[in-house]
């Protein structure tokens, strides 16, 4: 979502680092690229006037160091004025007696009843007991859906079809939530396609009746700044509590996310990073700043990298690479592995300084080379996969038939493995713990 503000950043502070001293002048040259870049990227005005603000006054003044690069100065206290406006990281406030409501609101088209789901297995996976409330009647199929994703997903969803009104529905969704044991509800409610009286209308009547103590509105990232007018529409009427930022995985140009919690006050708990029922992620400013600003997210990576890792597979992989024996089958299951945490661009863009190299290739271009890595070893025989030693030209041809590839690709392949298990054998001997692909990320 931020790779144009984050290459335009990163040229910034690129030539930056070709100063030997940070005079005022060079100070107010480069917050004019900062300011163009965050303009470009769609953050708020308002928000770009004071963010410039505050890093000037603190680039320019005593807390200068020393002991730092002006480029590392300025990455310093831009770094540390994203975070504070970005906020506070995301969390649930789940206080009182339950069942715990937390009442999810948005705009058709946001992704809204998805995000339901997401957040509800979130908070099964995080211990709690949720049950999902299916109130939105107006739109075609939404009850249908949150019943299929609640059966996917093994999660409990309450349900009157589309001819009761939706706050008796949720009303009616908390007291069998009380009744069953359940101590989180989440209610799914009606949007519109923009914001009108009639919706706030029924979704104050739900406020008053079930007295949530969370108000989430899920906002679409691709919006821009019509999300953070969206925002302060949804945040007068109900008095927004969060906002969950959907479909940052796409093309948006970032600034949303940057403005949203500056312009309304109101805290982002919650990302969604793609379709898939996983792909919500807990906000954390820090996080993103570090990603905004092209110096990766690791923590992020290492608690994918849990999530989607086997213990026992780890295990043996650790046994096989202090033997020796990292083999074909062994460089797949890793690649597999890799893809089960997420799209590779997006792992990619987590590794501190591997930004650029991703920009270089589209997330498309990164996913064919991954699954023609896939077919090629998948068109060796578990001897040749065991021992690629006895892969000859004739070999390698048919391999290359076999997979739609070349003969070429197959050779890259086997360079670029014979690489990496140089690289594991050495980690192994140095750490005493290689973990396969997934060791040089943990």
């Amino acid at each position: 979502m931020f790779e144009n503000l984050t290459n335009r950043l990163q040229d910034v502070f690129r030539r930056l680092r070709k100063r030997g001293v940070l005079r005022e002048a060079d100070v107010d040259e480069v917050l004019r690229e900062i300011r163009l870049a965050l303009l470009e990227a769609d953050v708020h005005y308002k928000v770009v006037k004071d963010f410039i603000a505050r890093v000037r006054e603190r680039a320019v003044g005593a807390e200068v160091s020393r002991a730092l690069s002006p480029a590392q100065q300025v990455i310093k206290i831009v770094y540390e004025e994203l975070v504070a406006t970005l906020g506070d990281p995301g969390h649930l406030e789940l206080k009182g007696p339950p069942p715990y409501v937390l009442m999810v609101v948005g705009l058709q088209g946001s992704g809204k009843t998805t995000t339901v789901a997401k957040l509800a297995r979130h908070l099964k996976e995080s211990g709690r007991l949720p049950l999902m409330v299916a109130a939105d009647t107006y739109r075609p199929a939404a009850v249908t859906q949150l019943e299929v994703l609640g059966r996917q997903l093994e999660l409990p969803v309450y349900s009157e079809g589309v001819e009761a009104p939706p706050p008796e529905i949720c009303e009616r969704g908390v007291r069998e939530a009380r009744r069953r044991g359940y101590d989180v509800v989440v209610l799914d409610t009606a949007g519109r396609l923009q914001v009108d009286e009639e919706m706030m209308a029924e979704l104050e009547a739900i406020v008053q009746r079930v007295r949530p103590v969370e108000v989430l509105l899920v906002a679409d990232a691709m919006t821009g700044q019509e999300a953070v007018h969206v925002a302060e529409g949804f945040h007068q009427r109900l008095g927004l509590t969060g906002l969950i930022l959907t479909k940052v995985d796409g093309d948006a140009r970032g600034g949303a996310a940057i403005s949203m919690r500056a312009v309304t006050g109101v805290p982002i708990k919650f990302l969604g990073t793609g379709e898939k029922a996983d792909a919500l992620e807990v906000f954390h400013p820090d996080r993103m700043a570090s990603r905004i600003l092209g110096m990766g997210d690791v923590l992020s990576l290492i608690e994918r990298a849990e999530a989607a890792l086997d213990a026992e597979q780890v295990r043996r992989m650790e046994e096989k690479l202090r033997r020796a024996e990292f083999d074909l089958e062994d460089f797949l299951e890793q690649l597999r592995q890799v893809r089960r945490m997420g799209s590779l661009g997006e792992i990619m863009e987590m590794v501190p300084g591997m930004g650029r190299m991703v920009a270089a290739a589209s997330p498309e271009e990164l996913e064919r080379r991954l699954r023609r890595t896939e077919a090629i070893i998948l068109s060796m025989t578990p001897e040749e996969r065991r021992n690629p030693r006895i892969l000859n030209g004739s070999r390698k041809r048919r391999i290359a038939r076999g997979s739609g590839t070349t003969v070429q690709e197959v050779n890259a392949l086997l360079r670029d493995f014979h690489q990496v298990r140089r690289v594991m054998k050495r980690l192994s001997r140095q750490a005493g713990r290689g973990r396969g692909l997934l060791g040089l990320f943990g």
